[in-house]
């Protein structure tokens, strides 16, 4: 009797020790477990940004790369206008960013090269090249995203250009003194650049815009990775600063002709 007694009484405090020990082990085990999970989380996580990154990647070059070329028209400045000085400016100010329809030339239309372009939009450009007596400036401009493509054009535009002569408005090996020497020194007809250089020319004296007569943009071309110049960030923003540096009140005062290459 006392055995099973003791047996029993044995049996209950085991009952009792393993109601008492089971708990213990729980709070344990989930304590453990978001340490898990928490651990196993920022994997999966950095697995999908890094997947949904590398897709976005592809999206964008395959939308680029698949869809048919559209050429630049002039509403395409405009808008792009409208949207960098929306948010810095009043609805009167953007107003006045409207540029008229008679300040554009006829656009390219994806099949000129740039010498067939500027005959077409400047006939008379022989005529008009041998008044030009005027240092600090050039008659036309062209504005392009790099060194490396401005050289391109100049090269592609010899047919256009013959003896017209020529300056490079780059940063690239070339200093801004050095660009304002050969300006002073004798009488250029055609500048080709990049927006941050003919800026800081203009904003130091040596670069006059007032006797330009044509200003084109390098609109259509795409680099390696598929953007145009208008594409760029920092490109598009030092063309709406250059812009304002004169550019708008001579389009306005219908002396200068915008045109998208």
């Amino acid at each position: 009797m006392h055995g099973e007694a003791s047996d029993g009484e044995g049996g209950g405090e085991t009952e009792v020790m393993q109601q008492e020990t089971v708990p213990v082990p729980v709070p344990s085990e989930e304590t453990r477990q978001p340490k898990e999970c928490f651990l196993i989380q920022p994997k999966e996580r950095k697995e999908n940004t890094t997947k949904t990154r590398k897709r976005r990647k592809k999206k964008i070059t395959d939308v680029l790369a698949k869809s048919e070329p559209k050429p630049g028209l002039p509403e395409d400045l405009q808008k792009l206008m409208k949207d960098y000085y929306s948010s810095r400016r009043s609805v009167i100010e953007l107003e006045e960013l409207n540029l008229p329809d008679s300040c554009f030339l006829k656009a390219n239309d994806l099949t000129h090269s740039l010498s067939s372009y500027l005959k077409e939009i400047c006939p008379k450009w022989v005529k008009l090249r041998k008044n030009h007596s005027e240092k600090k400036s050039v008659l036309m401009l062209i504005v392009c995203g790099s060194a490396t493509r401005a050289l391109e054009l100049i090269r592609s535009m010899t047919a256009f250009r013959g003896d017209s002569k020529v300056i490079k408005l780059f940063a690239k090996h070339i200093k801004v003194q050095e660009q304002v020497k050969l300006l002073e020194k004798r009488v250029v007809h055609l500048g080709v650049g990049t927006p941050g250089r003919i800026k800081e020319l203009v904003k130091q004296g040596g670069f006059n815009l007032n006797p330009l007569k044509f200003l084109v943009f390098d609109w259509n071309w795409r680099d390696q990775k598929l953007r145009r110049m208008m594409d760029i960030p920092e490109i598009r923003k030092e063309v709406f600063e250059l812009l304002e540096m004169g550019v708008l009140s001579l389009c306005k005062s219908e002396s200068l002709k915008l045109g998208l290459f």
